[in-house]
């Protein structure tokens, strides 16, 4: 049997069900394997800071499929299931895989530069109509501001990897950082922040 016929959350992953975050995305112009993934990447986390490491692992592995087949090459989500998955070995002493799985993440994260450049950014919602025509205004302020923030963040989540097998103590958080910068809106930094955030802490 599939993961989707045994697994009693694949309707709220996969959203088969009444499902208006599914709807906004697909809206907003993400596919349904863009929000899949997302939720996978959550759920996979949770399961790993709540010590099930084998459930974490074969979420992971199933987010790791659909961002290969679903993503493109260049796309930076595809290097955070394989750094999650480092992790996780590497905690269980399996060094060659975690560098294999590694290598994997870091030859992704090479582009990562030109990926928060290109990323496309949506109006943020505001409380006012003058905070509305503000953003409007200086669009191009605000979408440079954004990308340099963004492109921080990349650069913490890129010495992250270089460093997951290392055994040295993680210099940036990631995963506990999710919930405060995760947007609203179903954009291209959501896609890069959820790259660059959604790895196992510690």
């Amino acid at each position: 049997m599939s993961f989707t016929e045994t697994n009693t959350s694949a309707p709220r992953i996969w959203g088969f069900r009444r499902d208006a975050e599914l709807r906004a995305a697909r809206e907003a112009g993400w596919s349904r394997a863009d929000l899949a993934w997302e939720r996978l990447m959550e759920r996979a986390l949770a399961a790993a800071a709540a010590g099930r490491s084998r459930q974490a692992m074969r979420l992971f592995r199933l987010a790791d499929l659909l961002a290969r087949a679903a993503f493109p090459a260049a796309d930076l989500r595809r290097a955070a299931a394989p750094a999650n998955l480092a992790v996780l070995h590497f905690r269980r002493g399996g060094l060659a895989e975690a560098e294999r799985l590694q290598a994997r993440a870091l030859r992704v994260w090479a582009g990562a530069a030109v990926q928060v450049a290109a990323m496309r950014i949506a109006p943020r919602s505001r409380s006012s109509l003058f905070h509305l025509r503000m953003e409007a205004l200086h669009r191009d302020t605000f979408h440079a501001n954004l990308k340099t923030r963004v492109g921080r963040i990349a650069a913490e989540t890129g010495e992250t990897l270089c460093n997951l097998t290392s055994g040295r103590a993680v210099l940036h958080r990631h995963a506990s950082r999710w919930r405060g910068e995760k947007p609203a809106v179903f954009d291209g930094t959501r896609k890069v922040l959820g790259a660059c955030l959604l790895l196992i802490d510690g």
